[in-house]
C-alpha cells in the first residue's frame, strides 16, 4: 500500500497480481470469493462493502490500475449490480459511497469492461431518465445516484454534469471522469500534426486507438536518477560496439509510437539531459500523454501526431530511437523500420519491440477463431468473447489467461482484436538487422539476470542471436510479452 501511495516508484500493474494474492490469502476475503454469489441477499451488500473497505490495499489497487483477478472482479460486479438494483434504498451512506468511488474509478480505468445483465441495462436506463427528469425540475442527483450511474457509464457523456454541484465525497471521481477528460480535449487541439494519415492500414490502426487510447494508466515507475548513454550498457546489460555514441551528452531521442505516454515519459526520465520527440497516430492517445507529462512537470518531451512512414518529414535526426510494440502493427514493418533508420545518426542506438511468433502461438489460435467466426470488435462482442476465455477448458484459452491485458477494454482489443498484426522469429529479426545495417546489442528482458545465470551465458554468447534462438526453442514463452532489444547503426 505504501509503495502505491508514493506515485512513480512502481508501475501499479506490475505489483497488482502480488497485491491481490496477498488480499485473497486473508480468511475473510477468501470466504467471500469462495461463497457462491447467488447465496448472498441484497441486504448482505452493505456488510460485504464494509468488510472490503477494511482493506485499503484493495481500494488503492482499484483506483490505480485494471484489477487483474477474475474472482475479485466477480465480487465487484455483484456489488455493483446490487447497489444499482437497490438504488432507491441508498440514503447517501458514507461508507457505501466511499467504496463506490473506488469501484467507479476501477470501472472507468478498465473502460467499463464488466458485462451487464438485461436487468442492469434496464435499471441503468431508468436511473438515467430519473436524473434527467429531476435535473429539469432543478433537483440535482444525490451522491449515491451519481456514484451508482458512473460505475456503469462515464459521467462525461451527460450534459447535466456541468450544471450541478458535485458533492465533496465524489471529488476524485469528478476529477478522473470530467476534469481530466476536459483537459485532454484542450491539449489535443494544441498538438501539432505532421501530415494527414494516408496509409490505409495506418488509418485503421489510428481509428482503433482514437476509440481506445492504450494503455490507460494512472502512475508509473520513473528513474530516480537519470543516466548517460555510457551508463546504459551496464544498466541494460547490453553491448554497444561503437562508443562514438557516448559523445551525445544531450541525446536527441525519438519515441516512435508513444501511445498514451508511458514510454516517452519513462525514457525522458531515464536519460540525462535528453530531448524527446514522441509521435503517434492517435490524437486522443497523445492528448492523454500530454496531460500526464504536464502533471509530472516534465518539459523535455514534444508530442507530434504522425505516421512512422512520414517520420522523415520531421527533418531531424536522432541519437536514440525507440519503437516498442508498434512496427508489428504496420502494413509493412520493414518499411516503417527503414524509415526510422533513415532518421538515426551514425552509431545511433535503437530499441525495438516485436511480437514473437512462437510466444504468441496461443494468441494466434484465438485470433484465427475470432476471424473465422467474423466476430466484430465492438464492445459487447469483446465482453462476450472474454467470458468465453475465462469459462473454456481449451488449452490455448487457459494459456491466454496469464495476460493482465484481459482486464481492460483497450488492452484486450490490442491483444486479441487488433486490426493489424505481424509476428517475428529471431532468424527473421537477424535478417532485418543485416538488411538495415544494424548491429544487435542485446535483449532488454525483465528476467535477463536469471536467464544469464540459468543458461550460463558468457561473453559474446549473450549477444549471439543464434544462441537466443536455441534458448527460445526450448522455452517458447520466454518472450511472451515481446522481443525487446537494442541495436546500433553501423
Amino acid at each position: 500500500f505504501n509503495i502505491l501511495e508514493k506515485n512513480n516508484i512502481v508501475k501499479p500493474i506490475d505489483i497488482a497480481v502480488t497485491a491481490i494474492s496477498l488480499l485473497k490469502a486473508d480468511p475473510n476475503i477468501k470466504k467471500l470469493i469462495t461463497k457462491k454469489l447467488e447465496l448472498f441477499s441484497p441486504s448482505d451488500t452493505r456488510e460485504v462493502i464494509i468488510l472490503l473497505s477494511k482493506f485499503p490495499l484493495l481500494t488503492k489497487v482499484m483506483e490505480s490500475c485494471p484489477l487483474p483477478d477474475i474472482d475479485i472482479e466477480n465480487l465487484l460486479k455483484f456489488i455493483r449490480k446490487n447497489l444499482l438494483l437497490n438504488i432507491s434504498k441508498l440514503k447517501n451512506d458514507t461508507k457505501i459511497i466511499a467504496f463506490q468511488v473506488s469501484l467507479t474509478m476501477q470501472c472507468f480505468i478498465n473502460e467499463y469492461l464488466y458485462d451487464e445483465t438485461d436487468v442492469e441495462v434496464e435499471k441503468v436506463y431508468e436511473l438515467e431518465k430519473l436524473i434527467e427528469v429531476n435535473y429539469q425540475k432543478g433537483i440535482s442527483p444525490t451522491a449515491s445516484e451519481i456514484a451508482c450511474l458512473s460505475s456503469y457509464r462515464p459521467l462525461n457523456i451527460y450534459s447535466w454534469i456541468s450544471g450541478i454541484s458535485i458533492p465533496n465525497e465524489l471529488n476524485s471521481l469528478y476529477r478522473q471522469q470530467i476534469l481530466e477528460t476536459r483537459k485532454e480535449l484542450i491539449l489535443g487541439k494544441k498538438i501539432p500534426v505532421l501530415k494527414s494519415i494516408s496509409n490505409n492500414v495506418s488509418a485503421k490502426v489510428q481509428s482503433q486507438y482514437e476509440k481506445n487510447p492504450y494503455p490507460r494508466w494512472m502512475s508509473l515507475r520513473l528513474e530516480q536518477e537519470a543516466v548517460s548513454i555510457c551508463n546504459l550498457q551496464n544498466l541494460m546489460k547490453i553491448k554497444i560496439p561503437n562508443h562514438r555514441i557516448y559523445e551525445a551528452k544531450q541525446p536527441k531521442i525519438l519515441i516512435a509510437g508513444c501511445g498514451t505516454g508511458e514510454h516517452s515519459i519513462e525514457t525522458a526520465s531515464r536519460f540525462k539531459n535528453c530531448d524527446v520527440t514522441a509521435i503517434d497516430l492517435s490524437l486522443n492517445s497523445l492528448a492523454y500523454a500530454k496531460r500526464k507529462t504536464e502533471e509530472l512537470k516534465l518539459t523535455n518531451i514534444k508530442y507530434i501526431q504522425a505516421d512512422i512512414l512520414d517520420v522523415g518529414e520531421i527533418k531531424r535526426t536522432f541519437d536514440i530511437i525507440e519503437s516498442v510494440g508498434v512496427l508489428h502493427h504496420m502494413h509493412d514493418p520493414m518499411a516503417g523500420w527503414r524509415a526510422l533508420v533513415g532518421c538515426l545518426n551514425d552509431s545511433g542506438l535503437m530499441k525495438i519491440g516485436l511480437y514473437s511468433e512462437l510466444a504468441r502461438r496461443h494468441i494466434v489460435k484465438i485470433r484465427d477463431e475470432i476471424n473465422n467466426e467474423n466476430i466484430n470488435a465492438i464492445d459487447n462482442n469483446i465482453k462476450l468473447f472474454r467470458n468465453r476465455i475465462f469459462s473454456s477448458e481449451k488449452d490455448y484459452y487457459k494459456h491466454t489467461r496469464v495476460f493482465s491485458d484481459l482486464f481492460n477494454m483497450s488492452s484486450i482489443r490490442d491483444l486479441l482484436f487488433h486490426v493489424q498484426e505481424h509476428r517475428f522469429s529471431i532468424p527473421k529479426i537477424k535478417c532485418f538487422l543485416e538488411n538495415l545495417g544494424l548491429t544487435f546489442c542485446g535483449f532488454e528482458h525483465q528476467n535477463i539476470a536469471q536467464i544469464v545465470d540459468e543458461y550460463s551465458f558468457y561473453n559474446e554468447t549473450l549477444y549471439c542471436l543464434d544462441a537466443w534462438e536455441e534458448i527460445e526453442s526450448k522455452n517458447p514463452d520466454i518472450f511472451l510479452g515481446m522481443y525487446q532489444f537494442w541495436c546500433q547503426k553501423k
